[in-house]
C-alpha cells in the first residue's frame, strides 16, 4: 500500500485528535453480506494518518485487512453536535509495535499505560489516510 498526498485535517477541529481529548471514533465498515458495521474506538492520529489498534481475528480486523476503505467520525466529548466525518483507507497494517501501541491508547483512555496482555492475542495497527474530511459544529 503507497500513501499519497492526505487530505488537510480541518484547523477548528484540531482539538478532536489532541492527545489531551479523549474523543472516541465510531468506525464504520461493511460486512461480508453488505450490512454496516460500527465500534467506537480508540484512536491516535500522527497529523497524517488516524491509527487504529484491534485483536488479530477480530470483525475489524477481518474486515480492514480484506478491504481497505473506511469511515468514522469523532464527537467531541463535550459537545456531541461537533463531529468530523473522516474518509480515508488503509495505507498500513501491522504488528510491529501494536502492544506498546495499545498501551499508548490505554494512557490516553485510561490515565495507565499497562494495557492487559491477553494469553494468545496477537494486536495489530491499522494506519489510515484520510482522504475526505466533512464537519459539523
Amino acid at each position: 500500500m503507497t500513501d499519497q498526498s492526505p487530505a488537510q485535517f480541518p484547523d477548528k477541529f484540531q482539538d478532536l485528535v489532541s492527545p489531551e481529548k479523549k474523543a472516541f471514533a465510531a468506525l464504520g465498515l461493511v460486512l461480508k453480506d453488505g450490512t454496516p458495521q460500527v465500534t467506537p474506538m480508540w484512536f491516535d492520529y500522527d497529523g497524517t494518518h488516524f491509527i487504529f489498534n484491534t485483536a488479530r481475528g477480530r470483525v475489524k480486523d477481518r474486515i480492514m485487512h480484506r478491504h481497505p476503505s473506511v469511515a468514522f467520525a469523532i464527537q467531541d466529548p463535550q459537545n456531541p453536535y461537533r463531529y468530523v466525518q473522516v474518509r480515508g483507507r488503509v495505507v498500513e497494517e501491522t504488528e510491529e509495535g501494536a502492544y506498546e501501541q495499545i498501551c499508548k491508547l490505554n494512557q490516553k483512555y485510561q490515565g495507565n499505560p499497562n494495557y492487559p496482555r491477553n494469553k494468545g492475542e496477537q494486536r495489530v495497527t491499522y494506519r489510515v489516510l484520510a482522504e475526505r474530511f466533512t464537519s459539523m459544529g
